[in-house]
């Protein structure tokens, strides 16, 4: 045995119990002896062979005390053994790219192309386990809304707060925002274990998407690229006025309609090592599934690792000591021995 410790120490304050629980023994046993003198004069009483022993009394007593002093011992968690133990971290490093722009409010997806994609980053982030993850909104420029970090919560938190008014300029700049990807979020120590995830409806405004997810390919960098939105008659953008009233994005008078742009997106994954183009379209997707499978399963690299104590618990040792005195308790009666004739 080697430094002794308790894992949760202030469990031991339940033994303030224990000389309460001793107090009300004695007690009740002086009220057993004031009630059976009410029945008995003093010199009958001395005379009167009780069949109650008072020595067996007193010592299952005695047990039961020890076994709740065992019982909160074994709570309070002893344990020993000291020793070191590295723990290693390993992960991919992941971004989502999420499309902000205005054609993200388009309502073929319920209740819009944008919240359906929020929906299905936060499926993904439940399956999350050690990677790290990264948020960028774009939509004619990008914006870095969480860089890369384990902390899943804050992650969340960002992207909670992601809005078509979280990018400044409006337009659909894919190839800036991989661009801004690279230059902002990865570094350029690993040409491996790095992730996209492009969701968006796929509306180029001459970004050069495809040649920059080749300069994505260059870095080692997957694209995984989720297409949303109907690809053949399209759907209208919904404005909401300042009075709550709905209407419809017009350009130069005439509505506009937007379309997946299906074969850019499928181009630009292709461009890259193992990327995937998955066209959602107008139906659903399941990210977290598609984490699990394209992500979780894929190589992984070290990200950090950590030394740090671990003791062995034996509180298992307390709880039987207080079974084994419980036991005793049980096989001791109170009455006296009878005596042989």
């Amino acid at each position: 045995m080697n430094t002794f410790r308790f894992m949760d120490v202030t469990m031991l304050i339940a033994l303030a119990i224990v000389p309460v629980v001793a107090g009300m023994y004695i007690y009740a046993s002086r009220r057993r002896k004031s009630a059976l003198a009410l029945f008995l004069a003093e010199g009958m009483l001395r005379r009167t062979e009780l069949p109650v022993s008072s020595a067996r009394r007193a010592t299952k007593a005695v047990l039961m005390l020890l076994v709740l002093v065992a019982l909160v011992v074994a709570l309070a968690r002893p344990a020993w053994n000291r020793k070191e133990v590295v723990i290693k971290r390993s992960g991919r490093d992941v971004v989502f790219l999420l499309d902000v722009s205005k054609s993200m409010l388009a309502e073929d997806l319920a209740p819009n192309r944008l919240e359906h994609a929020k929906l299905a980053i936060l499926d993904a982030v439940a399956r999350l386990s050690g990677d790290r993850v990264a948020m960028v909104a774009f939509a004619g420029t990008a914006v870095v809304k969480c860089p890369l970090t384990l902390d899943y919560g804050f992650f969340r938190m960002s992207l909670d707060g992601i809005d078509t008014e979280a990018v400044s300029r409006g337009g659909t700049m894919m190839g800036d925002a991989i661009r801004t990807v690279l230059r902002d979020i990865f570094d350029d120590q690993d040409k491996q274990f790095k992730d996209i995830i492009l969701i968006t409806d796929g509306e180029d405004h001459e970004s050069y998407p495809v040649e920059a997810a080749k300069a994505a390919a260059d870095l080692g960098v997957r694209l995984i690229v989720i297409g949303l939105g109907d690809e053949k008659e399209g759907q209208r953008i919904p404005v909401i006025d300042e009075a709550g009233r709905k209407s419809f994005l017009k350009y130069q008078g005439q509505e506009v309609w937007t379309k997946l742009g299906a074969d850019t997106l499928r181009a630009m994954a292709l461009a890259t090592p193992g990327g995937r183009y998955l066209p959602v379209a107008t139906g659903a997707i399941n990210l977290g599934e598609v984490y699990q499978e394209l992500i979780a399963s894929a190589d992984r690299k070290e990200l950090e690792a950590k030394s740090t104590e671990q003791y062995e618990e034996k509180f298992q040792l307390l709880l039987a000591v207080a079974l084994s005195l419980l036991l005793l308790e049980g096989v001791i009666g109170e009455r006296k021995p009878e005596e042989k004739s």
